[in-house]
This record gives C-alpha cells, structure tokens and sequence, in this order.
C-alpha cells in the first residue's frame, strides 16, 4: 500500500480503505493484512468502517496474538484525530438533559451523540471527526461551544437510539399522566386519593418501555440494588455498585409513580395499597439470557412510595468458595465446621456484608439427594430447588421460631434459620442442634466473638452454648482494586500498622487511579474478607465465666483467630484492595474496643 494520503482538512467521512492505511502506517497492521482485508470490505455496508474492520479479526501486528478491536481502534481514531477519547457510561449521563440539546433527527443523521450539556458547552460525541458540518450548524443555533470527543460507533449506534427512545418515553408518560390529571406535587393523602380513583395505570407502553431500560441498564452496570425514590417535583433512581450508591436519572414525579406501579405489578404486590410497606419479587432474564431474580420492597414515604430492588444473581449459588474471597485456610477451617453432623453455626455481619450469599454457597454444596436441607427465611431471597423453603409471615404468627419448631417435625438434616432475633428463636435453634441437626443462622454482630456474647445477652445459658455453638464466621465485603488501573504505592506505615497488627509492612501495596473500565472508582466488583472463630475448650471456659467480651477476644487471638482487619491486610498486600477500604469496612481487632 503507498503512503497514506493527508488528513482531510475539510468535512470528509473516513473510508475503510482510509483508515487500513492509516493503520499500517501506525504500525499496527501489516501490509499484507490490509491487502486482504481491502478486497473483504463490503462497499454496501452502511455501518462504520472501523466495526467493520474489527469484524474481519485482524491480528494486531505490534502484538499477533491479539486481535484489533472495536475499542482499541476506536481509541487510535482519537489519538489520531487528537481528540479525547470517551467511553459512553449511561450511568454518568444526564439523558433529560442531553437529549433536548439536539434533536434525535438532526443527532441520527450526523451520527453523533450529545454527552453532557453545561451552561457554556456542549460535549458531543462522533465517530466521524473529520465531518464537521454539524458544528457550524449547532453552534450558533445553541449558542454554545461545541467540544467534540471521539466514542466507539457501535456505542454511538446503541446510546443514540436508546437515550432519545427513553427521553422520548419519559416525555410522553409525563403527558399520559397529566391528562388524567396527575398533579406536580404528590403527597402520600394525595396519591391515595388517585389510587381509590383508578388513575395509577402502569401499562401504557411508554412506561414499560421506562422499566425494561431501567432493569436492562442495571443488569449491565452490575448493580445490585436500585432504589427509586419520590421526591416533590421528582423521582430520584439510583444504584448501588459495588457498596456504593450512583445517582442514575431524574424523572417528573409523576412519570415516577406509574414507573413504581408497574413494578408493584410485576412483583404481584398490591398496587391500590400504598399506606404499608409491601414485599415482592420478579424473575425475569438479563439482556445476556441469564435468569435474574429481584426482591422488591416498597414503603410509604411522604412524597409518595419508595421502592427498592434487590438483585439476585442466582450464579453466586454455584460459586466455590474461593470466588467468594476464602483463603485457602479459612476455606479448610470452614468446610471442616459445615461438615459437621449437629451443632450451630453463625454467620456474623451487618446488612449487605455477604451473609446470604455465604449461606445459600454452604448449603448448596451440602444439599445432596441424602440430605435434607430446610429453610426459613424473611423474606426468601432465592429460590433454589436443593432446599425446602418457607417463608416467615407474621400475619398468620408464623415467625422464625414457629417455623423453626415446624421444620423439626420436617424430617430435616440440616436447617437454615434466616435470623436469630430472640430467646424462643435461639432456644428452638439449641433444641434442633441437641436433637441432632445442624442449623446455620446470622446475627447481626461487628465480630465473630460478639455473636458468644449476643446469645448471652439473649437469655441462652452458658453451658447450651458450650453444648451446641460450633463455630462462628464473620465477614465484610470489602471493593476489589480495579485490576485494569490499580497503581503501586508506598504504604503508609501508621495505617498499615492499624490493620495489619503483627504483619510485616510489605514494600509496596496498590491504590485506586480510575480508568474506563471501572467507570473512574478505581475499584471493580467486591471480595469477602472473614474471620473464623471455631469453639475451642479455652474459648468455652471463658464463656463459663461470665463472657466478657474483651477476655472472649484475647482467648479467640491466643487460639488463632485472624481478625477482620488483618484479613484485609492480607488482601492489601496481596494487590486485591486497598487499606482505605479495609480501614472503611473492617471493625478494629483491639480485644478491647467496643
């Protein structure tokens, strides 16, 4: 091929046969390779030719293993147009907003995508940065400076049609409602006012179309809560990734209380009720065809019905325990107490630390077609067809310890009790571990030598405990380091030595940078930090004596315990997280800290 020609100086649309030149004189295409796929490119294909290049699976000649990509090309694009290179995050975007800066007709036939809209400037989106027409057009007519950013056409295509079919939905919900005459303002007397007159219709198909975006786009950001909350003049949607809560869109109030009916009707909740909180659940499939299941939940606040989505992913039941963040150690340590054919164990932790997903992985591994495992829970998070599970319902009296003493007339081997709340619960689980079954259960406690003492504060008898308390494993969920942009660091001696206790200071740890791929956090999915605390005969002497937390500490540490903290430390220094989060998350190993 010759050398390529110069870059256009005016509007001009890149080729293919344009860019596999520019290609080989970048170096990153051989000669013979561009020769090849000049005679494979389709002239009637309408699509970008970059996703048309990446298509053919050329090998990257600076690297033959690897093959040249959408994204990667597309981030050569902007270097070679010396623009910045964006990757669209729907999550960070304010699609009201953007989407009425540009109209869809005018955005679709330039091909490009409006990103963020401030009060002097525009930042739009091409894949085309040397067709510039659309600029002179738009810059006057908005009276704003224009700042062009380079994106992947495949995302261009996708977020152009779906950000503008959203705004569009949202629009013409908001309209649907007004003509029944919904109201801006919506108080609780108020919307039950509307929901007695039958107004809150949630099947019109703008208002589906709002939902499916918004179930899609938090399978894809791998959320694993949404929370869709009222305010006066708006609806607030959020969600939590990885612990931590993203503000994702804002929509008229109105628009949000048919969004918050449609799925109360998915999850067969009562829609005409909203002066008590309700319980649901949805399964449906993720836009990769997986199952997915959602608890819904919903409660009255003043604006009107505060609805949260927990997400499920029935995956995590088949995840060994190393996915799940157990050392090799702790791994042993816990199957050797899961194993055992009577006794309780306790899984300890705060809400959101993991307690569930550790549970449901145990008794998955445990339930064979020789065992019985039978479960209560409050409500069930998901449903697996190994267990037998009931669900409590206060309404008809049928709590935790009601069901409790239901199952053991239920042949079981072994029992899952979702919480211990109180002495008849507590007292029950003692009984199912004497009459020879092995129940597991939570508490909601900072540390595993807590969960002694919380059951003594109970009202349980000292020597129940010693009889029947098999162990005790409590856990954090803790953010991984994104493995994409982590970057070394020094560490710093005083907040090392604040985690790591008696651990030698490493030379070097790793911290959070940010990048595309991690949304700029610096952190990507989460990883389980435990500390397993098996009843050793000195632990249970200091029970008999009166289970002062401190000295219940001290003998956990003398037996081997490895605390919360010093398990963070470990995966400090093994590059999966960072002391920040250890420090965030972990309670202080001091056997005499509160």
């Amino acid at each position: 091929m010759t050398s390529p020609a110069p870059l256009p100086a005016g509007d001009r649309l890149l080729t293919g046969p344009d860019l596999l030149e520019r290609l080989v004189a970048a170096g990153w295409l051989a000669a013979a390779e561009a020769r090849v796929a000049l005679t494979r490119l389709n002239p009637r294909d309408a699509r970008h030719p970059l996703l048309q290049i990446a298509d053919l699976g050329l090998p990257d000649a600076r690297e033959p293993a690897r093959k040249l990509q959408a994204e990667t090309l597309s981030q050569w694009l902007a270097q070679l147009a010396e623009l910045p290179y964006v990757r669209i995050d729907p999550l960070s975007i304010d699609v009201a907003r953007v989407t009425t800066a540009v109209p869809y007709a005018y955005a679709a036939r330039a091909k490009i995508l409006p990103l963020r809209l401030t009060a002097g400037e525009l930042v739009v989106a091409t894949a085309q940065p040397w067709q510039r027409d659309w600029e002179r057009d738009l810059a006057p007519a908005l009276k704003q400076k224009i700042q062009r950013v380079v994106a992947n056409p495949a995302d261009i295509e996708r977020y152009l049609v779906e950000f503008y079919a959203l705004a569009r939905s949202v629009r013409q919900a908001q309209s649907d409602r007004a003509q029944v005459g919904f109201g801006g303002v919506q108080n609780l007397e108020q919307l039950l006012e509307m929901g007695r007159n039958g107004r809150l219709t949630a099947d019109d198909q703008h208002v589906v179309a709002i939902v499916d975006w918004l179930l899609s786009y938090a399978f894809e950001s791998r959320a694993s809560d949404i929370h869709f909350e009222p305010r006066r003049e708006t609806a607030n949607l959020r969600f939590r990734i990885d612990g931590v809560l993203h503000e994702v869109y804002q929509m008229p109030a109105s628009v949000g209380a048919a969004v918050t009916s449609r799925l109360k009707i998915l999850a067969r909740m009562d829609v005409a009720e909203k002066r008590r909180p309700q319980d649901g659940r949805i399964k449906t499939r993720s836009p990769a065809g997986k199952e997915v299941e959602l608890r819904a939940s919903s409660l009255p606040t003043a604006f009107g019905e505060k609805l949260v989505l927990r997400i499920f992913d029935p995956e995590v039941l088949v995840k060994d325990f190393a996915a799940l963040g157990f050392t090799p150690a702790d791994r042993q340590r816990w199957e050797t107490l899961i194993r055992q054919p009577t006794g309780i164990l306790l899984v300890t932790g705060p809400t959101g630390s993991g307690k569930t997903t550790t549970l449901y992985s145990s008794l998955r591994q445990l339930a064979t077609p020789e065992i019985n495992v039978c479960t209560i829970e409050d409500p069930i998070e998901l449903v697996e067809p190994a267990f037998n599970q009931m669900q409590v319902q206060p309404a008809i009296d049928l709590d935790f310890a009601a069901g409790l003493r239901a199952l053991l007339r239920q042949d079981p081997d072994i029992i899952m009790v979702g919480e211990i709340r109180d002495l008849e619960t507590a007292e029950n689980a003692v009984q199912a571990a004497l009459t020879g079954h092995l129940v597991l259960s939570t508490l909601h406690t900072n540390d595993a030598p807590s969960a002694i003492t919380r059951l003594l504060d109970l009202g349980v008898a000292p020597y129940l405990i010693k009889a029947t308390l098999l162990g005790v494993l409590a856990q954090r969920l803790v953010r991984k380091l994104c493995p994409h942009c982590r970057r070394p660091a020094a560490p710093d001696p005083a907040e090392w030595a604040e985690i790591a206790g008696p651990l030698p200071l490493p030379a070097q740890v790793h911290g959070p940078a940010g990048c595309l791929e991690c949304r700029e956090t610096g952190y990507l999915g989460r990883v389980g930090l435990y500390e397993i605390l098996p009843l050793s005969p000195a632990l249970k002497a200091r029970i008999d004596r009166g289970g002062e937390i401190s000295e219940l500490r001290r003998q956990a540490l003398r037996d081997g315990l490895v605390p919360l903290r010093q398990a963070g430390a470990r995966a400090v220094a093994e590059g999966l997280t960072s002391i920040d989060e250890v420090l965030r998350n972990a309670p202080s190993a001091d056997p005499d800290a509160a």
